[in-house]
């Protein structure tokens, strides 16, 4: 008798533990697929026209070398979570202070993959074929990392007061000045589009932020 009542006990057991299992895994695909559903179309469709998988929580791809000739895969941990978070947190109070934030966060994740990318001596400004090194950005390059950093931002819902569209380029169509293309954010209230401009800036710096419409004027 004791050992069929241990039996009978087993079985809600196991029972518990396959719902408590299938419950977990459900969780996990429906955040998966809410995390998903945060980045803009346009965006994702900019990495698939570049041939590079869309950012994870787990995992970004980082470009180099002019023109993502070169992809460096780089692993994001807990830790690269809680330190984005920690950056995030001082931009609270408004949409200038998320701004300032969202450049301290951007500089912050150029340093951290650097050393795997091999991209801690990019140089501001890098063009032309002697500058066309693994360790350096072109702008292509940079709006691409920059917009890479959002997305994580923006899956791991840091951006209260913005969100994320794709990267836009300057002067393609009048020939006038050097081609240039930069990230983009949005403003939540208003829609005021925003350059976040990481190519201007040496490795590691926070990356310039100014209205579109004044980088546009730009040259």
């Amino acid at each position: 008798m004791a050992r069929l009542a241990l039996k009978s006990f087993q079985l809600p057991c196991v029972v518990a533990c396959i719902v408590a299992v299938l419950a977990l895994v459900v969780v996990d695909l429906m955040t998966s697929s809410a995390s998903a559903a945060t980045v803009d179309a346009a965006v994702v469709r900019r990495y698939e026209e570049m041939s590079l998988p869309a950012p994870t929580l787990s995992s970004v791809v980082v470009c180099h070398g002019f023109g993502c000739r070169f992809r460096t895969q780089v692993g994001v941990s807990a830790a690269d979570h809680a330190k984005l978070t920690q950056l995030l947190a001082t931009g609270r109070a408004n949409r200038e202070a998320e701004r300032k934030a969202v450049a301290q966060a951007v500089a912050w994740f150029e340093r951290r993959v650097a050393p795997e990318a091999g991209t801690g001596a990019a140089r501001a400004y890098a063009t032309g074929p002697l500058d066309a090194q693994p360790s350096q950005f072109d702008c292509i390059d940079a709006s691409t990392n920059t917009t890479t950093t959002l997305v994580l931002l923006e899956e791991l819902g840091l951006l209260r007061f913005h969100r994320l569209v794709a990267p836009v380029s300057r002067n393609l169509f009048l020939g006038l000045g050097v081609i240039h293309t930069t990230a983009v954010l949005v403003e939540l209230q208003g829609g005021r589009e925003w350059a976040i401009d990481s190519w201007v800036r040496n490795n590691g710096q926070p990356p310039d932020v100014l209205p579109l419409k004044t980088w546009y004027a730009g040259n």
